[in-house]
């Protein structure tokens, strides 16, 4: 007689319980482990309790880094962690003569961890964020993820100590995966770098470091209101939440979106070409310094870190500085009674496919302070000159401090009016409403960190203010 083999079991394909929960965590703005007006005096006393320090140096005082003989590039002598390198990049729409470009880029093949545990706490999503010191952030700590780190950290190629709670992400069969993706990281700094982007619900009890705190996300949404407090590599994962869908219906359809991002695609051309760093057109190099010609866009500098609370006590490197405060913005409509931000297909050197969708503005003011006006990119000066009024969202974050130094940004979501911002916009814009943006976020390399951003801090406004 022969035994039929029992049917595998079926799973529902989505948890249409999960977006009630994220809700539900972003309404609660007290928490069970620790109040927000005391998250304050929790975070100067996780500064205190450790020595941060960062200071300058030549390129000739780094220790296990150097330039290498025969491209200029430089390195480190593990040949793990990252490269400074040398990139020329041309890039064309098919209209307009190929734009070509050279600059320092950053190469990082490997993907590192952004991972955040959460568990439930009196009903309620609690998200288990660290105090961590970054050498480029402006305060040097900030709230970050449960972990944030390279595969060179977290397997101890610096012969440090262990990355806490990274078996979560790892062995993820301790908990349950909430979400999961590649993103990418800055494409204009780093040469297509992705990070995974992870959510995880713990299972059982998760002993709570000192450096760690529990939070819920309608305490995190109040923190995103405050400057240089929730670090890049916090916002790009709560991104990645699945907030619940408010509105079925868009100006345009999930499938035309996704239509329109393939023709942008598409119709851009862009190759991205290693060179040699030494000899660089249009940088030079100095002592302490590698610096565009014009004194514009970003530096390389070097650092030496003294920090008690990382997994190595001190270490010296290389970071990226940028020259001047970003300025980064949606510009928003209520369209039909559903709130849409206007996305950019932006063009960086560093994607792996040719384009992003990123905010409406994303530049520096000052590298188009003598660009005439019909040069100057699209609706910079409407957002530089914005009726306070109309800014409904206004913060200035940090970029990744682990690899920028004072990389500063100020985060803007601005209401426009068809007069500003029609309803039908220049080639190469899109209105989107914010649930098609989180439905992008799910998969890889469809929405920049800038972008990702803005998707939180837009969700955060959301919750703050319900």
């Amino acid at each position: 007689m022969t035994t039929r083999a029992a049917e595998p079991a079926l799973v529902p394909r989505h948890d249409t319980a999960l977006p009630a929960r994220i809700a539900a965590s972003a309404a609660t703005t007290e928490g069970a482990w620790l109040r927000t007006e005391d998250f304050t005096g929790w975070l100067e006393g996780r500064r205190r309790a450790h020595r941060f320090e960062v200071g300058r140096i030549p390129f000739a005082e780094l220790d296990g880094w150097f330039f290498e003989e025969r491209t200029g590039n430089l390195v480190h002598r593990s040949g793990r962690f990252f490269s400074i390198e040398g990139l020329r990049v041309t890039a064309g729409d098919g209209e307009h003569e190929p734009a070509q470009w050279h600059q320092p880029i950053i190469d990082q093949p490997e993907v590192g961890i952004l991972g955040i545990l959460v568990k439930e706490f009196d009903g309620v999503l609690h998200l288990l964020m660290q105090a961590k010191m970054e050498p480029g952030n402006p305060n040097l700590l900030q709230l970050s993820p449960t972990v944030q780190a390279t595969r060179s950290n977290y397997t101890k190629v610096h012969q440090g100590a262990d990355v806490k709670y990274v078996e979560y992400f790892v062995r993820p069969d301790g908990g349950r995966v909430l979400a999961d993706v590649l993103q990418s990281e800055h494409g204009s700094w780093f040469l297509h770098k992705s990070n995974r982007n992870m959510i995880v619900e713990a299972v059982g009890d998760v002993p709570v470091h000192e450096d760690f705190c529990w939070l819920t996300l309608g305490q995190i949404a109040e923190l995103l209101h405050r400057d240089n407090l929730v670090n890049m590599d916090s916002r790009t994962v709560l991104a990645c939440a699945p907030f619940p869908d408010d509105a079925d219906a868009g100006l345009h359809s999930d499938t035309d979106l996704l239509s329109w991002i393939t023709a942008e695609r598409s119709r851009h051309a862009v190759r991205a070409d290693r060179v040699p760093l030494a000899g660089l057109p249009g940088w030079r190099q100095g002592e302490k310094t590698i610096t565009h010609e014009d004194g514009r866009y970003f530096d390389v500098v070097a650092v030496r870190v003294q920090a008690g609370s990382r997994e190595v006590s001190g270490w010296t490197q290389p970071l990226i500085e940028p020259v001047g405060l970003g300025v980064t913005a949606f510009l928003t409509r209520d369209i039909g009674g559903v709130l849409h931000v206007l996305v950019h297909a932006r063009v960086e050197g560093g994607f792996l496919d040719t384009i992003e969708l990123g905010p409406t503005v994303q530049y520096t003011p000052g590298n188009y302070a003598d660009v005439a006006d019909d040069d100057r990119p699209p609706f910079l000066d409407l957002v530089l000159n914005a009726d306070p009024a109309r800014i409904r969202y206004e913060a200035v974050h940090s970029e990744e401090g682990g690899r920028f130094l004072n990389a500063e940004s100020r985060y803007l979501l601005v209401e426009a009016d068809e007069d500003q911002a029609p309803l039908d916009p220049p080639t190469g814009y899109f209105w989107a409403t914010s649930a098609q943006l989180t439905m992008l976020v799910r998969h890889g390399h469809y929405v920049n960190v800038q972008g990702r951003t803005l998707l939180a801090c837009l969700n955060a406004m959301r919750a703050y203010t319900r």
